[in-house]
């Protein structure tokens, strides 16, 4: 998208892979051998401001996306990318690349982990989803920054405001844990999210003739919200079926990264 020329980490995707491999590196190898003799941070007030700071960025990406596009003229079925330079399709350029450069931020959520020493939270679930946004999300926004690719987003930082509410809360301490009543809530709302994500982007199998610009991008889309909408499933079976707590590795996984 000749639109992006110059934008910060748009050049190619090669910065944003450093700076993953970097964050892998640190919360799997690097990060706890530094800790392993030191006492965990307290990182209560930081983290306080940093998860506030999260609902309100995602309140404006969600206010951007729906004025972008999504509460303006979107169908909510075949929504091909505007590559024009309209007001409006250079504000959808600016919230997707907004979208992507937030991820980058959320890698904190990692970070904080293994400065308090949380190692067990750190699990392969939650690093591979905070490293595959990002990279998958530099060729959304390199190559198709609009359209029904981004409905996915829309959906994700509504789910944030919610999610960075309830951590922003608890990070207050424990005299604010009587307003987090609302928490057994926050499974099932992130299964909508993911339902509706995959009902949304699965509708290329059932739309004539759609002329999406890159159709590999609404299958990705697909594998990704189908994989995690299974993983979801699976924990409200254990959770709230069977009554049973999963196994950490499960729950902390699903928990916290989204």
């Amino acid at each position: 998208d000749p639109r992006l020329e110059g934008w910060p980490l748009m050049s190619s995707p090669f910065p944003t892979t450093f700076i993953i491999g970097t964050y892998i590196y640190f919360v799997t190898s690097l990060g706890p051998k530094l800790m392993e003799n030191k006492k965990p941070f307290e990182l209560r007030q930081i983290m306080t401001f940093y998860n506030f700071s999260v609902v309100a960025l995602s309140l404006y990406m969600t206010y951007e996306f729906l004025m972008s596009g999504w509460a303006t003229g979107y169908s909510f079925r075949c929504d091909i990318v505007d590559y024009s330079r309209s007001p409006t399709a250079l504000r959808m350029v600016r919230t997707c690349w907004l979208y992507f450069f937030s991820k980058f931020i959320e890698l904190l959520d990692t970070i904080f982990f293994v400065l308090r020493k949380k190692n067990n939270q750190v699990t392969f679930l939650h690093v591979f989803h905070h490293s595959i946004m990002p990279w998958t999300w530099w060729f959304g926004v390199k190559f198709a920054a609009g359209g029904l690719g981004t409905f996915h987003a829309l959906l994700n930082c509504i789910v944030h405001v919610v999610m960075y509410t309830y951590y922003g809360i608890c990070s207050l301490g424990p005299a604010y844990h009587k307003y987090l009543w609302w928490k057994k809530y926050m499974t099932t709302i992130q299964l909508v999210q993911f339902i509706m994500i995959t009902v949304h982007i699965g509708q290329i199998y059932v739309m004539d003739d759609c002329p999406y610009q890159y159709p590999i991008f609404m299958f990705i889309i697909w594998l990704y919200g189908s994989m995690f909408l299974v993983l979801f499933l699976h924990f409200w079976y254990h959770a709230y079926t069977k009554g049973q707590r999963l196994p950490k590795m499960a729950k902390n996984g699903i928990s916290k990264d989204q």
